[in-house]
């Protein structure tokens, strides 16, 4: 709707996963190279969290993009018990023919097809997003399925990307040989006012940007509300544009920012409320302070 508008040749701020958007913050750029270092290193199990909206799934999406012929991938992506059974979505990621009706035989199937390609040379990587849905019965199942490793051969390695519960859920007693062999963990934070600025306007020259289309002190609003978390920030500005567009504006400041939160806000379906944990408060009152901006 708003690019001819402001001379752009892509939508900048979607809310779909993409690579080509992908923002490297200091903190992303730490994680990517954790889940890299991960692989090299024939980390068993890899586990990064991060809040909704992080990152993690671009993150994923752009470490696939780097991953070489020697590693056969699986992803698994519906992990929530009503979509199946974990064995059945561990042969479907690695489109592993089987014709068994029961679990031992499916098993063996998936057994097999790990050695062929261990024989091969390639390395099988089993990627599991959203991992926090899986009960602890198939986070017990994935850690049997490592059991494939013998000593420093390693058949079989684990990404597992979830919300900040997966890391209390790997903490139960009943996980404890689970959380024993994890090599790799990393947490994905949000990212500073500074790298919100900085992200807002990445995505925009990405997307053909000729101009500055925010003022700092639209961006300082944004990551007021948005906890600078990335899908937050691309709905806000999103958002922004579209009033800008509606305006016929092809700069946004802070007040148009603050007139679309509060028409969010009355419209009660997406609502960024302010958060009111202390160390997010400390920040924004120093910022808003900052840039003497008083929020409506």
């Amino acid at each position: 709707m708003y690019l001819e508008h402001f001379g752009l040749d892509h939508k900048p701020f979607n809310l779909v996963p993409d690579p080509n958007f992908f923002y490297l913050s200091p903190n992303h750029r730490k994680a990517l190279t954790m889940l890299e270092y991960g692989l090299m290193s024939h980390a068993g199990f890899t586990v990064v969290t991060g809040e909704i909206g992080a990152g993690k799934t671009t993150l994923i999406r752009t470490l696939l993009s780097k991953i070489g012929n020697d590693c056969v991938i699986g992803l698994i992506n519906n992990t929530h018990e009503s979509f199946g059974d974990l064995m059945g979505w561990v042969l479907d990621a690695l489109e592993i023919e089987s014709t068994a009706s029961d679990n031992a035989g499916r098993y063996r199937d998936y057994i097999n097809f790990v050695i062929e390609q261990h024989v091969a040379g390639r390395r099988v990587v089993l990627i599991v997003d959203e991992a926090q849905n899986l009960t602890v019965q198939s986070l017990e199942e994935l850690r049997l399925l490592s059991n494939v490793n013998i000593d420093s051969d390693i058949f079989l390695q684990l990404i597992l990307t979830g919300q900040p519960e997966l890391v209390d859920k790997l903490n139960r007693p009943e996980l404890k040989q689970f959380a024993q062999r994890i090599g790799i963990e990393f947490h994905l934070g949000a990212l500073s006012y500074p790298e919100t600025q900085k992200y807002i306007e990445y995505r925009l020259e990405k997307a053909g940007a000729k101009q500055r289309i925010f003022s700092n002190e639209a961006c300082a609003v944004i990551f007021c509300y948005s906890e600078g978390v990335p899908r937050r920030i691309n709905n806000l500005c999103d958002f922004a544009m579209v009033y800008a567009f509606a305006d016929d504006r092809t700069f946004i400041d802070a007040a148009l920012v603050q007139e679309m939160i509060k028409d969010k806000q009355s419209s009660r379906v997406v609502y960024n409320a302010l958060s009111d944990k202390p160390e997010v408060a400390r920040v924004r009152k120093s910022l808003l302070e900052q840039f003497n901006i008083q929020l409506r």
